[in-house]
């Protein structure tokens, strides 16, 4: 089955996640209009979180009463479940902010002198105020490379009838059991070459090389670790 875990399962949720049956024979539709019950989803989750409790409690990790966790089975665990998103736009949307940018858009940035770099934040602790804050170039540097994946990592991992290995094959078997047909190829256009003005003087900037960690370590001096 694919489904994504980022997506808040929600009893009126219109995007339903199928399956396949294990020999692939048909598609297998959903019974119910959403993909988990809250209500269960709410019980697992409060199931798998006293049992890693007791667990840290028998190997004295912590040090609660031991009457905590039978309270706590008594109670109801209320878990969020986000609303449904409504149509494959808003999916797509609220993951490209995840998996297609980076860790501050060149709108934010507002000056560098050399030394210093100044950029927009939001504060989400008193109203979503805009405020501006100041780095140095190193440890600016040193947390925009917090932002970056490590060796062997990747920001979307495919599985069920999308992994790698088969999902060509298993796409072509859905369309044909579902008789959709696939959509067209788009053709290339030419388009303008896009460019980026700097907010402080107007002028075109210039994209440099795409550099790693290591690189940008010897081009910096990263003293300031905190």
């Amino acid at each position: 089955m694919a489904a994504s875990s980022s997506l808040g399962p929600t009893q009126n949720q219109r995007g339903r996640p199928h399956a396949y049956d294990q020999g692939y024979s048909h598609w297998v539709h959903p019974k119910y209009a959403f993909f988990l019950p809250v209500k269960v989803l709410s019980r697992v989750f409060r199931g798998k979180y006293l049992a890693l409790l007791q667990q840290a409690l028998r190997q004295r990790r912590i040090d609660c009463p031991s009457t905590l966790v039978r309270a706590l089975l008594k109670e109801d665990w209320v878990v969020y479940a986000k609303p449904a998103f409504g149509d494959p736009v808003g999916v797509l949307r609220y993951l490209g902010r995840y998996t297609h940018r980076v860790a501050i858009s060149n709108q934010r940035l507002l000056s560098f002198d050399g030394r210093s770099v100044s950029f927009r934040w939001k504060d989400y602790a008193h109203g979503n105020k805009q405020r501006i804050m100041t780095l140095t170039a190193s440890e600016f540097l040193r947390r925009f490379c917090q932002h970056v994946l490590p060796r062997g990592f990747v920001r979307i991992r495919h599985f069920g009838y999308l992994a790698n290995a088969r999902r060509a094959a298993l796409i072509a078997l859905a369309r044909q059991q579902l008789a959709c047909q696939p959509p067209p190829t788009p053709h290339p256009t030419n388009s303008p070459k896009a460019t980026w003005r700097c907010p402080r003087c107007g002028a075109n900037m210039l994209i440099g090389p795409n550099l790693t960690a290591q690189q940008l370590a010897f081009r910096c001096d990263i003293t300031d670790t905190s």
